[in-house]
């Protein structure tokens, strides 16, 4: 079983900042990608960025250059860095992980937290 903890959502003015961390726990042998998604209420879930197993790093147009995607191996754990917070980036935010269990390739989803920014 795994299970992916985040943390870190809230309520924030326009241009503040917040950290969003996911820690991924469980048996599985290795990641191979985590990134973050994100649904608003009323529209579909999107990618915001995703760091895979080589440190590459791919975002989405809309936050590139004010978020920053990190992965801690030691502690299987990925970070969301965001700066200039704008309104449009109210969301529930969702981690997700591609891991490599026993000998299947899986994708786990964490319960998502609120990220609020007031305007």
């Amino acid at each position: 079983q795994v299970q992916l903890a985040e943390s870190g959502g809230g309520l924030v003015q326009a241009g503040g900042s917040l950290r969003l961390s996911c820690a991924a726990s469980g048996r599985f042998f290795s990641i191979n990608a985590m990134g973050w998604y994100r649904q608003a209420p009323g529209k579909q879930r999107e990618l915001v960025a995703v760091i895979n197993s080589d440190y590459n790093t791919n975002y989405a147009d809309s936050v590139k250059g004010r978020f920053t995607i990190s992965r801690d191996n030691a502690k299987n754990t990925v970070y969301l860095q965001m700066n200039s917070l704008k309104p449009e980036d109210t969301a529930v935010y969702y981690c997700n992980a591609d891991l490599e269990v026993l000998i299947t390739r899986e994708i786990y989803w964490g319960q998502g937290t609120q990220v609020t920014v007031s305007s």
